[in-house]
């Protein structure tokens, strides 16, 4: 286990969405024609068994393999090797992020099934597992109240105060839900009724959701913002709007706020992701932005200090993320060469 740094990490891995590619590193198919997902058990090598359900699915076909839904899956439906191998797999995951920094684990399973009950299944298995092996606290990620309220219920207190992913105008029925669990909570900007496009709009909507958040009886201490991080290749003004609003909020509320806004979305539809993520991560902690929700194995204290941005990839994803590249041809055509 790795003592948390300064920078505030929202595991983001722990997601049903998240895939694997057929052909790489992680996947093996044997001589029998069975497939496996390849993984690190306490530093030694080990592997998962890749349900049929999966192997005979369209993502499959395409190359693909959704990897923590398969891991859930042998985890709860899995023979006796599926079930200890789904779990080992998923408490994996836990501990690289915990080991790498993370402060807590963002965990969704709404991607897992279409019918409820497997979902609220999933997620009380999940967060069980994980709270087992991880001494990190949990950031239940649902859109569905009853997701929510079985992920809150399976967190283990004594591992620290859990997180709701997330609150906002727009969904303003989660904020009960966290006040009763005594949870923290990742407070976004969107509007009740619509995102925000302007400064203005954000910071309206946030004061507004942190007085019904006080009024909840949830201290700013435990409320972390999300000003909403938009894609740099839909507009390129969207970093300068998000860098606009965190030093805004951070004059308002000094040292008192902290920040979990989810970061990776900046780099969405463009080549070389992590690479903007990291500068972004960089840029935004100077503008006052402590965290987000990331890849702790990609940014945290370490990556975050170390990052040279005068020179190289890193400049020109600065320039892309200060508005200097417009279109982001720039960095698109340097990515081709």
């Amino acid at each position: 286990m790795a003592t948390r740094g300064s920078y505030i990490i929202v595991g983001e891995n722990i997601h049903c969405t998240r895939i694997r590619m057929t052909s790489g590193k992680f996947v093996e198919t044997d001589a029998a024609g069975r497939s496996w997902l390849l993984f690190k058990d306490s530093g030694s090598p080990a592997r998962m068994p890749i349900p049929r359900a999966f192997t005979d699915s369209d993502d499959w076909k395409a190359g693909k393999i959704r990897h923590v839904a398969a891991a859930i899956w042998q985890g709860l439906r899995g023979d006796a090797e599926g079930k200890a191998a789904g779990e080992r797999y998923l408490a994996a995951m836990a501990l690289e992020q915990e080991s790498a920094g993370a402060w807590f684990l963002d965990v969704n399973v709404d991607e897992f099934s279409m019918d409820l009950k497997e979902k609220v299944e999933a997620m009380e298995w999940a967060a069980g597992v994980i709270q087992r092996h991880s001494s990190v606290p949990l950031s239940i990620d649902s859109s569905d109240s009853r997701i929510l309220e079985a992920g809150l219920a399976a967190c283990d207190k004594a591992k620290g105060r859990p997180m709701v992913n997330s609150v906002s105008l727009e969904r303003a029925a989660m904020i009960p839900i966290a006040a009763k669990a005594g949870a923290a909570v990742i407070a976004g900007a969107t509007g009740a009724e619509r995102m925000p496009e302007s400064v203005e709009e954000r910071l309206a909507n946030t004061r507004e959701l942190l007085g019904r958040l006080a009024a909840a009886g949830i201290a700013l201490a435990d409320t972390y913002l999300d000003p909403l991080v938009m894609p740099v290749s839909v507009d390129t003004g969207n970093p300068g709007r998000f860098f606009e609003t965190v030093k805004a909020l951070r004059a308002e509320h000094g040292s008192a706020v902290h920040f979990a806004p989810g970061l990776s979305n900046v780099s969405f539809g463009l080549p070389k992701r992590p690479v903007i993520n990291q500068v972004f991560a960089r840029l935004c902690l100077e503008q006052g932005c402590d965290g987000g929700i990331v890849d702790p194995a990609q940014i945290n204290d370490r990556t975050l200090s170390q990052l040279d941005l005068s020179t190289g990839i890193n400049a020109l994803a600065r320039d892309l993320l200060l508005g200097k590249d417009e279109y982001g041809m720039e960095w698109i055509g340097a990515s081709r060469e």
